[in-house]
C-alpha cells in the first residue's frame, strides 16, 4: 500500500541493468526509466532530489550500480546497496512470482520501505581500489588453482599451455599484491589496525587486506555480532522437542573464505588457535566443526585486539 502524504519521506527502489535503470518511488507509486550512463543518472538524481528521501535501495550487481551510487553519494543522498538474495526472499514472501524490470524495481522499493536496510557507507576512491584489487587477487588465485589442476591431468602438450598461463597469472598476482600493498599504505586510518593484525601469528597479507577492505566494522562490534557478520555464528534449527543440528549460514563469504585459509595456517603456527583446535578434535569433534569453531575464535580475538588497540599478547 503506497502513501500519498507529500510530506512523508520516500523509499526508492532501483533495478540496475547494464544499459538502463528502472526506478520506482514506493510512496508515490511512480516508475520511470533512465539510461545507465552519466546523463541518465544525472536526470534520475535531478528527479529524486525533489523528494525527501529515506533511502535509495539497489541490489549489488558487481559493478553496474557503482556509477549511480557514487554520484548519489556526492549529492549526499542515502543509499543502501543490499545482497540480491535478501530481495529475492522478500519477493517470495510477498508472493510475487512474476519478474520484469519494472516489477523488480517496485519490489526493491517495497523492500526498502518495509525492511529499512542499513545505509551503505561511501567509499573513497582508494578504498574502492583496494576492494577491487582484493577481488582481483582472489580471482587470479582461483584461476591459477584451476590451471594447476588441469596441468596435473593433461598430456605434455596441453600441460605446457597450462604452465604458460600459470606463469602469466603469477606475474599478475605479484603486480596486484604490489598495488594492494601501496594502496593500503596510502590509507592512513588503517595503519594502526594493520600493525595490530600483522602482529598475530597466522595472519598474512591476504587476511589483513580482506578484513580491512571488506569488514570495516572490525573492532566496533561485540563477539557475537562480528561472528554473525562473517557468517560464523551457529544458527539454531530447533522445533518443539526436536533439536536440529546447528549450522553457520549467511554472512560475508569472501571474509569467511580467506579466514578459513588463515585459520588452517594458524592451527600450525599460532599457539592459542592450535591448542584450541587440537582440544576440540581431542574431544571427538569433527575436524570441520573444530576448524569452524577455531575460525570464530580467531576472528573474535582479532576483533578484541582492534577494539582495545592492543597487539598480540597471548
Amino acid at each position: 500500500m503506497t502513501i500519498n502524504n507529500e510530506n512523508a519521506g520516500v523509499n526508492v527502489g532501483i533495478d540496475v541493468g547494464k544499459f538502463q535503470l528502472d526506478i520506482h518511488i514506493w510512496e508515490r507509486d511512480r516508475h520511470f526509466i533512465v539510461e545507465n550512463n552519466e546523463a541518465g543518472i544525472r536526470e534520475a538524481l535531478k528527479t529524486l532530489k525533489r523528494y525527501r528521501l529515506e533511502r535509495i535501495t539497489m541490489e549489488a550487481t558487481g559493478r553496474y550500480e557503482m556509477a549511480f551510487a557514487s554520484m548519489a553519494f556526492e549529492m549526499g543522498m542515502p543509499v543502501a546497496i543490499v545482497r540480491p538474495i535478501l530481495v529475492r526472499q522478500f519477493a517470495k514472501a510477498a508472493d510475487q512470482l512474476a519478474k520484469t524490470d519494472k516489477l523488480d524495481a517496485k519490489i526493491i522499493a517495497r523492500f526498502s520501505a518495509i525492511m529499512q536496510p542499513r545505509l551503505t557507507t561511501q567509499r573513497s576512491k582508494n578504498l574502492q581500489l583496494i576492494k577491487d584489487l582484493v577481488t582481483r587477487r582472489r580471482q587470479l588465485i582461483n584461476m591459477r588453482t584451476q590451471e594447476s589442476n588441469r596441468e596435473k591431468v593433461s598430456g605434455k602438450e596441453t600441460a605446457r599451455s597450462c604452465n604458460r598461463l600459470i606463469k602469466a597469472i603469477n606475474k599478475d598476482i605479484e603486480w596486484t599484491e604490489n598495488k594492494l600493498a601501496k594502496a593500503v599504505d596510502d590509507e592512513p586510518a588503517w595503519s594502526e589496525r594493520k600493525q595490530l593484525l600483522d602482529s598475530v601469528p597466522g595472519v598474512g597479507n591476504a587476511l589483513v587486506w580482506t578484513l580491512l577492505s571488506e569488514m570495516p566494522e572490525l573492532g566496533t562490534l561485540n563477539n557475537k555480532e562480528i561472528a554473525a557478520l562473517a557468517g560464523l555464528a551457529p544458527i539454531n534449527r530447533d522445533s518443539g522437542k526436536t533439536k536440529g543440528k546447528r549450522r553457520i549460514l549467511g554472512g560475508r563469504h569472501n571474509v569467511r573464505t580467506t579466514l578459513y585459509m588463515a585459520t588452517l595456517s594458524a592451527t600450525q603456527c599460532n599457539p592459542v588457535i592450535g591448542r584450541f583446535y587440537k582440544h576440540l578434535v581431542g574431544q571427538g569433534k569433527h575436524k570441520k566443526v573444530a576448524l569452524t569453531a577455531a575460525m570464530r575464535k580467531f576472528l573474535t580475538i582479532l576483533n578484541a585486539m582492534v577494539r582495545e588497540g592492543q597487539g598480540w599478547a597471548y
